[in-house]
């Protein structure tokens, strides 16, 4: 049977909106993905598929580690990959359009015909009277026959030239290569995502250490004024005073614990370890000053390697060879169609039947459905541009913030650094006056206070130059080649 091209274009023309509206999602998809949220509802890289059962031994875990398990379970790369294959699949569809499609059919029945109803009536029937041996039409000529047929036919068809054809698998490898860089940044969003994860427990450690630090000196503090208060040296407040700051010290301990527990759970989930599994952080936070860079440099940098970039780039040659997809169905469209088969009826002889036919399709007068696609698909293409032009002052506004950012937490780190010596030394000094007996302890209680703090945002200030590191890398698009090299490890 031949088949319809009119039917088979406008399928065409079907499933190409279809597939430009399956891009369009994807790509909104992945970027309402970078939103963040704490959920994995709201943000699937919150999210992941867990791995393995729960171990009674802790896990060690490495920040490289985190990040192979994240990019190997991370719920929101593994939605860019589904993305990725569904286009994929896609891109072969369009294939077929351009290679011959064979099939082959067959069947056997039992029929029977009511040849009046079939317009030969005995009227009909007598004005062929003379193909009968004698001239003459039989008188037992039943009007119902019966018969038994088998048959068998190979199909082929193939489209010769057809304009949206063309586009529309250029279109499908645009879509395709866009995908691709749409996973390769969710990649980058789950390399930030867990190291800054990683990083935050890793802070939440030494704040915990701190913590243990200072709630051992103050119950050391502790001890020594209950001692010199039971020998008379010194009054009841001094005690009082060591005792609130001993309580003030553990309430601290006991929130720090609390934040590092919640925040390895939110690790956890990002790279697919169950939460009630215990682990253990081996890797140090880092410290290494950066190697200055320029705006400039950067930005030439990320305009080469950001993925985001590279997806818009090929969504626009994507939504140019739709809009050619439109344009191109003024075209004549030529198919050719055929099969062969054979026919046995009543089981008596074998007849070969076959069709050949060439189809051209010229379109004469669908003009305002015609302009009303091409004018839909270049305002999509106008958009895309659009797109483009401002991504290209974002990646300039992204990259000269965050080498802001590393510079002024740079800064911070250092004074955070000379603060801590500080309060150390006027801890110390003031320890050894109040043992002299020059002071009572009132001012060594605010100098372990002012140490607490200052170890707190030392903690805080290294973590905030990691974090503007990492974002600095992803700036430039080479977060995942490079966070070695930017967090200096």
């Amino acid at each position: 049977m031949a088949v319809n091209p009119r039917h088979h274009f406008a399928f065409l023309s079907v499933r190409v909106a279809l597939f430009l509206l399956l891009a369009i999602v994807l790509c909104a998809g992945a970027a309402s993905s970078r939103a963040q949220n704490p959920t994995s509802a709201a943000n699937p890289f919150y999210g992941s598929v867990t791995a393995q059962p729960v171990s009674s031994q802790p896990l060690r875990l490495s920040l490289d580690d985190a990040i192979r398990r994240g990019l190997g379970n991370n719920l929101g790369l593994k939605e860019a990959e589904e993305g990725e294959q569904t286009l994929d699949g896609e891109k072969s569809e369009a294939l077929q359009e351009f290679l011959p499609t064979i099939w082959l059919t067959g069947d056997t029945g039992y029929y029977m015909h009511n040849l009046v109803a079939l317009g030969f009536g005995p009227k009909t029937i007598s004005e062929f009277s003379s193909l009968f041996p004698g001239g003459k039409v039989p008188a037992g000529l039943a009007e119902i026959t019966r018969d038994d047929l088998t048959e068998g036919q190979i199909h082929f068809t193939q489209i010769l030239f057809s304009g949206p054809v063309i586009q529309g698998w250029r279109a499908a490898g645009a879509a395709e290569r866009a995908a691709h860089f749409n996973k390769m940044s969710a990649r980058g969003e789950v390399v930030q995502q867990v190291a800054i994860a990683y990083l935050r427990a890793v802070a939440d450690q030494s704040e915990v250490d701190n913590a243990n630090a200072l709630v051992a000196e103050a119950q050391v503090l502790v001890d020594h004024v209950h001692a010199a208060h039971l020998a008379g040296v010194v009054a009841n407040l001094d005690e009082l005073r060591a005792r609130v700051q001993l309580e003030a010290q553990q309430q601290a301990l006991i929130a720090a614990q609390n934040r590092q527990a919640k925040d390895l759970i939110l690790l956890e989930r990002e790279i697919g370890v169950d939460p009630a599994q215990q682990i253990a952080l081996t890797d140090p936070a880092p410290f290494s000053d950066l190697a200055e860079q320029t705006p400039e440099e950067v930005r030439a940098l990320a305009l080469k390697s950001r993925q985001d970039y590279q997806n818009l780039q090929n969504q626009a040659v994507e939504f140019k060879a739709v809009h050619a997809v439109y344009r191109s169905q003024r075209l004549p469209t030529l198919s050719f169609n055929s099969y062969y088969g054979t026919s046995t009826v009543n089981g008596v002889g074998t007849h070969g039947d076959f069709s050949a036919i060439g189809t051209l399709n010229i379109p004469l007068f669908r003009e305002a459905r015609l302009r009303g696609d091409e004018d839909a698909s270049k305002a999509l293409l106008d958009a895309n541009g659009a797109e483009l032009a401002d991504l290209r002052n974002h990646i300039d506004e992204q990259v000269r913030s965050a080498l802001l950012d590393v510079g002024a937490s740079k800064q911070l780190v250092d004074v955070a650094r000379s603060n801590v010596g500080l309060a150390t030394r006027a801890l110390s000094d003031e320890t050894d006056r109040v043992n002299a007996g020059v002071d009572d302890n009132l001012p060594l209680v605010t100098a372990q206070a002012t140490l607490a703090t200052a170890q707190t945002n030392l903690v805080e200030s290294l973590y905030q130059y990691n974090v503007s590191k990492l974002l600095l890398a992803r700036a430039a698009g080479v977060l995942e080649q490079q966070y070695r090299v930017y967090l200096g490890r």
